[in-house]
């Protein structure tokens, strides 16, 4: 939201932010946004089975140089995490609904900013799941407009994003914490 000013009121997004059930946020400074090679490389890897599968993913989600060309039109931004409780750090359970979570708030928080905000670039955790399986590469995406990607698919290192913003990444012995951002002007 914006002051009488024009200026973007970081702690009334904050709180937008906090009544959509995120644990934590904070203001995101575009120039803390590094898109590292080796990020890609690591997605590259496949260990999470969606390289070169999905819209949302790479390769098709751009080259390095065409999300840094995508942020430069931006200057502010907000992170948003959400952070669960595990009983230890084998419980599943916990990390998919914490995951879950985060995905339904991600997207409902993205359907109220783009009223203010209709040209705002959001990138999530973790792959889209938005379709069964993904028209890539032999159609469209079904929903551009909803089309989303990872922090770490875009290239980069969500620990440093978050250290350099002030917002915590680790939150402690047998927490799970997800994190997105949506840049808005």
């Amino acid at each position: 939201r914006k002051d009488v000013t024009g200026m973007l009121d970081m702690e009334k997004l904050g709180k937008l932010a906090e009544s959509f059930g995120f644990t934590a946020w904070g203001e995101l400074d575009m120039s803390t946004l590094e898109f590292k090679p080796e990020v890609r490389d690591m997605c590259e890897a496949n260990t999470c089975g969606q390289w070169n599968r999905t819209w949302a993913c790479p390769p098709a989600c751009g080259t390095l140089e065409e999300m840094r060309e995508k942020v430069k039109g931006y200057h502010r931004g907000i992170l948003v995490q959400t952070v669960g409780q595990m009983e230890d750090s084998f419980d599943i359970e916990t990390m998919m609904e914490t995951a879950a979570n985060h995905k339904k708030n991600f997207d409902a928080l993205w359907d109220e900013l783009r009223k203010e905000w209709p040209g705002l670039m959001a990138m999530g955790t973790g792959g889209c799941s938005r379709c069964a399986k993904c028209a890539y590469p032999d159609e469209p995406c079904r929903f551009p407009d909803k089309l989303c990607p990872s922090m770490e698919g875009a290239g980069l290192v969500v620990n440093e994003v978050c250290t350099a913003n002030g917002l915590k990444y680790n939150h402690g012995k047998d927490t799970i914490c997800y994190t997105g951002c949506y840049l808005l002007d």
